[in-house]
């Protein structure tokens, strides 16, 4: 699954809450395929060489000003040559109201056109990271998300080993869950990872014995979370004796989505191990790494300076 088909102009107008001025025609079937935006201003002249029509339109105080001093016959023969290029929406912002000329040239060229109460500069922003993330390359995997004091922690392992459970646990403890049984991962830049909820199984955590339980519904709203970035993998997996484990933690570990690297723990299962007290630990733990303080290595160097000064006494 990825962003290659793009995003329908009916879910962005959706997130963005942009009303819709041709509330008849579907705006399902235009797609965006690109993050960018394109103030037309050059093209309202007149002049589309090199124009981006791939982009979203987006018409600000200064275009709107420039096309109410068009006259008439002008004004039309500029909006039928920019409407007839394949463009996927025009957004007018600070809640300017296109003229019924627009509107039906528009309608003829089936453009959709979009309005919103935002100041120009400020919801083009807005806009690219909306897109950025709706366009961004998407996995689907089987394991659970929940933000534990803020850090991402994505709990991976064989079906039946405990995920759902220590999710569960985790969120009676004042945590939120994002998503349990699949995670839809999608890579934002070369650093993040954000982590979401399929729309069918969003805050419904399945235990078996019980069968599915809604999160929102049980535990309450501050209990549940759209979308978090995945900062730390926990790989659960049947304890087995002849396998050695790390006790220092001297060495990282990296699990990798999408060409991205996420720490990552392996932790082994045994009767009587309190999952949801061991990943808070290490979402904290990692926290503390990411604040510039490491255990392992402070042992490390204790152990060195206490070599050293045994040297030293000997001397």
């Amino acid at each position: 699954m990825n962003g290659t088909n793009g995003v329908s102009v009916s879910k962005v107008a959706q997130i963005m809450d942009l009303y819709n001025f041709l509330p008849d025609m579907d705006l399902k079937k235009h797609r965006i395929k690109i993050s960018d935006v394109n103030r037309p201003a050059l093209q309202l002249s007149g002049f589309f060489e090199h124009f981006e029509q791939s982009r979203v339109q987006i018409i600000g105080n200064v275009e709107y000003t420039y096309l109410q001093r068009l006259d008439v016959e002008k004004k039309e023969k500029v909006l039928q040559k920019f409407t007839a290029y394949d463009i996927p929406c025009i957004i007018f912002c600070r809640d300017l109201q296109p003229d019924e000329d627009f509107l039906q040239i528009a309608t003829e060229n089936d453009v959709p056109v979009l309005g919103t109460k935002r100041s120009t500069s400020e919801f083009m922003a807005e806009l690219i990271f909306c897109l950025s993330e709706q366009l961004a390359p998407c996995i689907s995997i089987h394991g659970v998300l929940v933000d534990v004091y803020g850090e991402g922690l994505l709990i991976m392992g064989e079906s039946g080993i405990g995920k759902s459970e220590a999710a569960l646990e985790l969120v009676r403890r004042g945590h939120r869950l994002v998503t349990d049984d699949v995670v839809e991962i999608r890579k934002i830049n070369e650093h993040t990872l954000i982590g979401t909820s399929p729309d069918i199984t969003r805050y419904f955590i399945e235990v078996r014995g019980i069968g599915i339980i809604d999160v929102k519904a049980l535990y309450g709203v501050e209990c549940v979370k759209e979308k978090q970035q995945i900062d730390l993998v926990i790989k659960l997996e049947d304890w087995k004796k002849e396998n050695e484990y790390d006790r220092l933690g001297l060495e990282d570990e990296y699990a990798e989505f999408l060409g991205n690297k996420v720490s990552c723990h392996s932790l082994p299962i045994r009767p009587g191990r309190n999952l949801a007290v061991i990943c808070e630990t290490a979402a904290v733990n990692h926290r503390q790494k990411k604040m510039g303080y490491n255990a392992a290595q402070e042992l490390y160097r204790r152990v060195q300076e206490n070599i050293t000064k045994g040297h030293d006494d000997d001397d």
